[in-house]
């Protein structure tokens, strides 16, 4: 009988979770970037092959703060824990483990399961998997370790047997040729925020979020129509997304709109505007919806 199981993915921020779900799923489902806890919500991916299926729930980065912000995220993190079969926990060793690293190992224990740990970034010239793996050695001896490189692909086919053959027996979740089961205006969303993160680097990236207003398909099918807001936090952050003379909103534009066109069946045309939304990570309401 073919296997089927949800799996968790986790790690610190930075460890290289979203390059990996993408890598294993073969196509872009999840945005990425250089900026630290870019990822914000579970987001699922899939992989149906003929020994089963795997739906990966990818994470935000495991983050130490009593931020109301990170606390919200730190959450989703638990959570995915209590909704999979298990936890694929993604290492980066080019760096030395930390608190992070600490809690996780401590959460991950308690939380029991199948835990596979994945040493990640074994292409990077300040990699040390050794380190990671005595650390794994001594805080979750029960996890499965092999070294991966999400980049190059170093050692993934290895990474997907090892989830296959942990996954119990069972039917698939999703019709096969699914491989995300993210709504249209989430993934949208998702684009125009990773194209501003990128472009504005480390100025303003966790100040931003974006609210898709309206979709229309218009032109007899023809053209999708999109109106969207990047929401930031303060006028002078404004002034940053919009640029001089307009020129920065109308590169996130450009970018966003040419990668849109990838997963639409239509012509895309963005209506993309800059609004403030004054300290909108202490909102609980709008934290649980974006946060979802």
């Amino acid at each position: 009988m073919a296997k089927a199981a949800f799996v968790a993915i986790v790690g610190r921020p930075s460890s290289g979770k979203s390059t990996l779900l993408n890598a294993l799923c073969g196509h872009k489902v999840s945005i990425v970037s250089a900026v630290p806890q870019t990822t914000r919500n579970k987001v699922r991916g899939v992989i149906t092959e003929k020994r089963g299926q795997l739906v990966f729930v990818d994470t935000p980065g495991f983050h130490h703060s009593e931020r109301k912000f990170n606390i919200h995220m730190k959450d989703l993190v638990g959570s995915a824990l209590g909704e999979t079969d298990s936890t694929l926990y993604v290492m980066d060793s080019s760096r030395p483990s930390g608190v992070e690293e600490e809690e996780l190992a401590v959460l991950l224990q308690s939380h029991g399961g199948t835990v596979i740990a994945a040493v990640n970034k074994i292409d990077a010239e300040r990699s040390d998997p050794a380190a990671v793996e005595a650390f794994l050695a001594d805080k979750l001896p029960t996890a499965r370790t092999l070294r991966i490189s999400a980049k190059t692909g170093e050692g993934l086919p290895e990474l997907k047997s090892a989830l296959f053959e942990s996954a119990p027996e069972g039917d698939q979740m999703y019709p096969g040729d699914i491989y995300t089961d993210q709504d249209p205006q989430f993934r949208v969303a998702e684009i125009i925020r990773e194209k501003a993160i990128n472009l504005t680097q480390q100025e303003i990236p966790h100040s931003i979020f974006v609210e898709v207003s309206d979709m229309e398909v218009q032109k007899n099918g023809k053209l999708l129509w999109i109106r969207a807001f990047l929401m930031v936090e303060r006028d002078s952050q404004k002034g940053i997304v919009v640029g001089k003379g307009g020129e920065k909103i109308r590169e996130i534009r450009t970018l966003a709109q040419k990668e849109l066109t990838k997963l639409f069946p239509y012509a895309i045309y963005l209506d993309l505007r800059v609004k403030v939304s004054g300290n909108w990570r202490a909102d609980e309401a709008l934290l649980k919806r974006l946060t979802r």
